[in-house]
């Protein structure tokens, strides 16, 4: 899979699972990047951008549910 075809179907798992629960809770996300070795760059915003949660909010939400869609997906990171 080419890191555009990536790109776009991480794009759309994040606005179909991820986004709404982040803005249930005053938050979103922007995709940054995918780069090789499926590795996500995302920018949390909002009250995610803040909170002392966040890096959690990245591994244990928002890396698994890329994960558990998306195999090729290997680690999330979160950018400034």
């Amino acid at each position: 899979m080419s890191e555009s075809d990536l790109k776009s179907k991480v794009a759309a798992v994040i606005d179909s699972d991820i986004r709404p629960a982040l803005q249930s809770h005053g938050g979103d996300c922007e995709l940054v990047e995918v780069e090789d070795g499926g590795v996500v760059k995302l920018r949390l915003q909002g009250a995610c951008a803040g909170c002392p949660g966040a890096q959690l909010t990245l591994r244990t939400g928002v890396e698994r549910v890329l994960k558990e869609k998306l195999p090729e997906v290997t680690e999330v990171i979160g950018v400034d």
